[in-house]
C-alpha cells in the first residue's frame, strides 16, 4: 500500500496531504528535483499523520519508488492566469520525457497516475514513454465533482447524491454531459420539479460556465488551483490501491477516438478495468467528437 508522488508542488503536496488524511496507503513518498523541498513537505505532512492515519510520509530520490502501487506524477510547470492548459504543453512534455522514465524504472510495477496538466495529451505521452505500465490521467474527476457540486446547490442537496459526468478533453472543450445528470436517480429537470425550483436555460447555462471557468476563476483569484485537484487524486489512488472497481471520468487512450480523454471507466487494481461510453444524444455526441478532434491536434505536436 505504497504511493509515490513526483513534484511536490502545490498540486503533488495537497494530493500527498489528502493521501495522508484519508488514510488512503501505508507508506507514502515524495520526490522532487527540489530535494529540500520534498523532504520539507513530507516532513510537514508526517506531522499530521499522528493525528489522522498514521501514514509514514518520506521523501527520496527515484530509487525510493521502488514497491509503489500508484506513482502520482505532478511535476511540471504551474498554469498561470491567461494562459490555457494547452499552452503548458511543450515545457510539460519536455519535463516528462525526463521524469516518466526514472519512474517507471524504478517503480515497475505501479500504475502511473498523471496529473501535470494538459493531462490528456501528457497521459498520451506517458503511455508511450512508459510502455507495459498501466497509465491513466486524472481526467474530468474534478469538472465531474464541479458539475455534481454546482447541481447540488441548485437543489439544495447533499452533493454525494447527484450524479453526472464531464466527457472528453480535461479543458475548454469538454462536455458536459446533460443527459447523465441525476439527482436522487430521477434526472435533474424531473428533480427540479418535483421541488418546485426553477429550471431554465439559463440557469442551466451558468451552471455549465460555472464548472467550465473554475480553474481559471481559482487561478485569478489565488494563482493555482490544488485543493480539489488534492482530493481527486486521493480518491483515484483509493480505487486502484483498494481494487474498489469505482467509476471515474479518468483519461486514458480510447479507442474509437484515437486519443486520451475522459469517458466513464471502472478503476481498479490495473488501472482502467474498462471503458463505459455512455449513449449520447446527437448534439453531446457531436461536442465529444469536436473535442477528441482538438486533443488529437494537440497531440500531433508532441509527434
Amino acid at each position: 500500500m505504497k504511493v509515490g508522488v513526483v513534484g511536490a508542488g502545490l498540486v503533488g503536496a495537497t494530493a500527498a496531504y489528502a493521501l495522508t488524511l484519508r488514510g488512503s496507503c501505508s507508506d507514502l513518498v515524495l520526490v522532487d528535483k527540489d530535494e529540500k523541498r520534498a523532504q520539507a513537505e513530507a516532513q510537514d505532512i508526517a506531522h499530521a499523520a499522528p493525528v489522522s492515519h498514521g501514514t509514514r510520509v518520506t521523501s527520496g530520490g527515484y530509487a525510493a519508488l521502488a514497491d509503489c502501487r500508484v506513482v502520482v506524477i505532478a511535476a511540471g510547470a504551474n498554469q498561470q492566469p491567461g494562459e490555457s492548459r494547452l499552452d503548458l504543453l511543450d515545457k510539460n512534455a519536455a519535463i516528462f520525457r525526463e521524469v516518466v522514465p526514472q519512474v517507471a524504472g524504478h517503480a515497475p510495477e505501479a500504475v502511473l497516475l498523471i496529473a501535470t496538466n494538459p493531462v490528456d495529451a501528457l497521459t498520451d505521452l506517458a503511455t508511450r514513454l512508459a510502455p507495459g505500465h498501466a497509465v491513466l490521467g486524472s481526467g474530468t474527476v474534478l469538472d465531474s465533482a464541479r458539475f455534481r457540486h454546482l447541481i447540488a446547490q441548485h437543489a439544495g442537496v447533499d452533493p454525494t447524491h447527484v450524479h453526472g459526468y464531464v466527457l472528453g478533453e480535461h479543458g475548454d472543450s469538454e462536455v458536459l454531459a446533460w443527459s447523465t445528470a441525476t439527482v436522487a436517480g430521477l434526472p435533474v429537470e424531473d428533480f427540479m420539479r418535483a421541488r418546485g425550483l426553477e429550471w431554465t436555460g439559463e440557469v442551466r447555462a451558468a451552471i455549465d460556465a460555472g464548472t467550465r471557468d473554475a480553474a481559471a476563476e481559482i487561478i485569478e483569484g489565488k494563482r493555482a488551483t490544488y485543493y480539489g485537484i488534492g482530493a481527486a487524486l486521493a480518491r483515484i489512488a483509493e480505487a486502484i490501491l483498494g481494487d474498489r472497481r469505482s467509476i471515474l471520468t479518468v483519461s486514458a487512450p480510447t479507442e474509437p477516438f484515437g486519443v486520451s480523454l475522459s469517458v466513464p471507466r471502472i478503476v481498479g487494481a490495473r488501472g482502467v478495468e474498462d471503458t463505459l461510453i455512455p449513449p449520447l444524444p446527437p448534439e453531446e455526441q457531436g461536442a465529444l467528437e469536436a473535442s477528441a478532434g482538438v486533443l488529437r491536434e494537440t497531440g500531433a505536436r508532441l509527434g
